[in-house]
C-alpha cells in the first residue's frame, strides 16, 4: 500500500480517536442527569479504536498512536523508515481533532477550555484524584505495555482471525476505567499533545511524562513480546491483519527440522 494512503488512514484513524474519546469527556461526561461518566468516557476510547481498525486497518495497520508504532517496530512488525511520518501525520491529526472539539465545545455558553481541563493528562495537581507524578509514570508505562502487548498478540500471525479490533477496543477501555483517575489515561502522545496545545499552560508543561511513559511501556512490550511467546523473526505486519499466511520468517530464525525431498518431489514418502 503506498505510504501516502497509509498516511491518510492513520490521520483518519488518530483525528476519529481524539475527536470522540476526549469529546465524550468534554461534551458529553457532565451533563447533568444524563452525563456518561467515566464508564461511558472509557467506552468512547474503546469505541473509537475498535471501529477505525475495522474501517482502515486493513491500509494502515491502524496504529492511531505514536507508542503502537514504536513498539511494532521494535517487534520487528513495522518498517523503520515509516516510524517518522507515521508519527508526524497522528500527532497533526490530534492537534487538528482538538481544535475541532474546542469549536464545537465553545459553541455552549459559559464553557471554558480551561475550566474543563479539556480531556488533558496531567499529575499532581492535575491528576483527576491528585495522583503523584510516580504513581502516573507507573501507571502510563504499566498500562501502555500491557496495550502493546494485547496488540502484538491479537495480530500475530498465529492468532485467531478478525478479533484482532474488537480485543484492541476492550483492552484500550479497560485501560481506561482503570487509569483516568490516575492521569486522565493517555496510553498515546498523540492523544496527549492535542488537547494540551489547546489547554496551554499547565498541560503543556506536565506532557514530557505523556511522551516518555508510553514510550517506555511500548519499548517494554516490542521487546519482551518476542521472548514470552518465542516468535522470532519477522511477524506478519498489522494491516495483514492475521493471515497466517501473510508473514515471512528467515531462514536463520526457524530451527525446525525439515523433511528430506526424494525422487518423487513430495516431502516423507519414497521414491518409487
Amino acid at each position: 500500500m503506498p505510504l501516502q494512503n497509509r498516511l491518510a488512514a492513520e490521520f483518519l484513524g488518530t483525528f476519529w480517536l481524539v475527536l470522540g474519546g476526549c469529546g465524550a469527556a468534554v461534551i458529553a461526561a457532565g451533563v447533568p442527569d444524563v452525563g456518561i461518566g467515566l464508564l461511558g468516557v472509557s467506552l468512547a476510547f474503546g469505541l473509537t479504536v475498535l471501529t477505525m481498525a475495522y474501517a482502515v486497518g486493513h491500509i494502515s495497520g491502524g496504529h492511531f498512536n505514536p507508542a503502537v508504532t514504536v513498539g511494532l517496530t521494535l517487534a520487528r512488525r513495522f518498517e523503520r523508515r515509516d516510524v517518522l511520518p507515521y508519527v508526524v501525520t497522528q500527532v497533526i491529526a490530534a492537534v487538528a481533532a482538538a481544535g475541532v472539539l474546542a469549536a464545537i465545545a465553545n459553541g455552549r455558553p459559559g464553557f471554558s477550555v480551561d475550566e474543563s481541563g479539556f480531556a488533558a493528562n496531567g499529575y499532581g495537581d492535575h491528576s483527576p484524584q491528585g495522583y503523584s507524578l510516580t504513581a502516573a509514570l507507573v501507571t502510563e508505562i504499566v498500562m501502555t505495555a500491557a496495550f502493546l502487548f494485547v496488540i502484538l498478540g491479537v495480530t500475530d500471525r498465529r492468532a485467531p482471525k478478525g478479533f484482532g479490533p474488537l480485543a484492541i477496543g476492550l483492552a484500550l477501555t479497560l485501560i481506561h476505567l482503570v487509569s483516568i483517575p490516575v492521569t486522565n489515561t493517555s496510553v498515546n502522545p498523540a492523544r496527549s499533545t492535542g488537547p494540551a496545545l489547546i489547554l496551554g499552560d499547565w498541560a503543556i508543561e506536565q506532557l514530557w511524562l505523556f511522551w516518555l511513559a508510553p514510550l517506555l511501556g511500548a519499548v517494554i512490550a516490542g521487546l519482551a513480546y518476542p521472548f514470552v511467546t518465542g516468535a522470532y523473526g519477522a511477524q506478519a505486519s498489522a494491516e495483514e491483519g492475521q493471515d497466517p499466511t501473510a508473514a515471512t520468517v528467515p531462514a536463520q530464525d526457524d530451527k525446525r527440522p525439515r523433511p528430506r525431498r526424494h525422487a518423487t518431489g513430495r516431502a516423507g514418502q519414497e521414491g518409487r
